[in-house]
């Protein structure tokens, strides 16, 4: 079958592919169409980018299309279960536009947002749902959404939900659906644990591979580059120079660096956005509008992009830092060279990570072609290397709040909310003690440099306790106590910040 009108699909939905310029399918897709549009259960196997969300949307559709029967209240028809937030919200988008012409309510949920908009959107019931797990649990336990009438679940990208930890949820999740349902598995992988999940969850399934598992994209060139951790972000700075590399994905280990990568370049003048699970999820969209609009050439991200993220145009793939699951690396370089054009796919390697590579190659059953630095980029010594790997490896200082801020600076969330004095000079503005209520204000001095020494011995030091015994009468007067010199028992002193209320109360003898 070489065409979407020779599977019998509903006229909407080829209406609906004909307008968005689709007439061939793809091999996932000709071999997924008939026996999901029959009601088989299935498990696809398929490289990322080779139309796997059409294999089960378009079956979908045309099944409800055969049916009157309305979603419940609370409930869905079709829950389809995605790893993360971006590829739900693609998923939910092709049905949309698959189904432009069909009278079915769709939704998608997922954290990061206000469920009570999303409760508000469930209160009627929806025909298709795309969730994450763990927001689809939270509605559950809200009582805002029930299973009882799911027909059909997907489970896309089954491999990577087990790989973040989605096991417990996606069996708790099982039990609440009917038993009399088709079940649909699609992922780029098929791990033993995949497999036996399959075989636990699916009756009698139909097992389509059109690829070998792990297999690259065969029109993404591959490079590595030997490089020690510390010439990385010089490295990387030299080649984004290129105006030729218009789009480009920058893949990270952690969070932490995905972040240091954008800062580096900012220092070099490109422009960068990350995006990992720290982030939030306007930050996240606003970060994924600027990389597909333009506006932002450079899109640094950890695992989470390395599925789920279909932009039109990536021209290069950086693998900044090796991934440790092999596996990933198969949809990292994926999200190039996507609908037939042509990428390239550079992976930097120190020496911790020559381990990875070894993996990769073995997986992919292919050599990765080891390029040399480009034309006009010096490297790093190896110990300037060193130094420069220690000095990202710091995170930037956040605003202190607690101490450490500049001389008699308020101190934050202190008891009392007023904040014990930080060691600063006494009487200087801005310090947010209790009034003074008239108190006279002789005897402060404006700079403690011209201090004598017998009053530097008297006046308490910044690094005394706050239980410190307060001087004995006599002496020169400190900050916080009565003009007279004479503490007041069993009252609070009208002039010191809360902390040294406190110590002054638990040391003065009680009347």
């Amino acid at each position: 079958m070489t065409q979407f009108s020779d599977f019998g699909l509903a006229q909407p939905v080829l209406r609906a592919l004909e307008e968005a310029g689709y007439h061939t399918p793809t091999p996932i897709q000709t071999q997924a169409l008939r026996p999901a549009m029959e009601g088989r259960d299935l498990c696809g196997i398929a490289q990322t980018g080779t139309g796997k969300t059409a294999a089960f949307a378009l079956p979908i559709l045309h099944r409800l299309s055969l049916s009157d029967r309305r979603a419940p209240r609370r409930g869905c028809r079709v829950l389809v279960l995605s790893p993360t937030r971006e590829l739900a919200n693609q998923i939910a988008d092709s049905f949309s536009d698959y189904g432009r012409h069909l009278p079915f309510t769709s939704t998608v949920v997922f954290g990061g947002v206000t469920i009570g908009r999303q409760e508000r959107a469930l209160a009627p019931g929806v025909d298709i749902l795309v969730a994450t797990p763990g927001r689809l649990i939270d509605l559950v336990d809200r009582r805002a959404l029930t299973l009882e009438g799911v027909e059909i679940l997907v489970l896309d990208e089954a491999d990577q939900m087990l790989d973040l930890g989605f096991i417990h949820a996606l069996k708790r999740i099982v039990r609440m659906l009917p038993q009399k349902r088709q079940s649909l598995f699609f992922s780029a992988t098929m791990p033993k644990n995949i497999a036996g999940l399959a075989e636990q969850y699916l009756s009698d399934p139909v097992q389509v591979a059109v690829t070998p598992v792990a297999t690259t994209a065969e029109r993404v060139e591959q490079q590595v580059m030997f490089v020690h951790t510390g010439a990385k972000q010089a490295l990387l700075g030299h080649i984004l120079r290129d105006p030729k590399i218009d789009r480009v994905l920058v893949f990270t280990r952690t969070k932490h660096g995905a972040d240091r990568v954008v800062r580096g370049l900012d220092k070099v003048g490109i422009v960068g956005a990350a995006i990992h699970g720290n982030k939030s999820q306007p930050q996240r969209e606003r970060a994924l509008a600027a990389f597909r609009d333009g506006s932002c050439r450079v899109l640094v991200a950890t695992d989470i992009a390395a599925r789920g993220i279909d932009v039109e145009g990536v021209t290069h793939v950086v693998n900044f830092d090796l991934p440790n699951v092999p596996e990933s690396y198969v949809h990292r370089i994926g999200r190039t060279a996507r609908a037939g054009a042509d990428g390239l796919a550079i992976s930097f390697c120190n020496d911790e990570e020559k381990a990875y590579l070894r993996d990769i190659e073995r997986l992919t059953r292919q050599k990765v072609p080891v390029a040399g630095f480009p034309e006009g980029f010096t490297p790093p010594t190896r110990q300037e290397a060193a130094e420069i790997a220690a000095s990202e490896e710091r995170r930037p200082e956040r605003p202190q709040q607690r101490g450490g801020g500049r001389p008699g600076q308020q101190r934050q969330g202190h008891p009392g909310g007023q904040g014990r004095p930080q060691g600063g000079r006494p009487g200087e503005p801005g310090r947010q003690g209790r009034p003074s209520q008239g108190r006279p204000q002789q005897g402060r001095r404006e700079d403690p440099r011209q201090d004598t020494r017998q009053d530097r011995a008297a006046r308490p030091h910044a690094e005394r306790p706050h239980g410190a015994r307060p001087q004995a009468a006599g002496q020169p007067r400190q900050e916080g106590r009565p003009a007279g010199g004479q503490a007041r028992r069993g009252n609070r002193p009208q002039g010191g910040g809360e902390g040294r209320a406190i110590g002054w109360l638990e040391r003065a003898p009680r009347s």
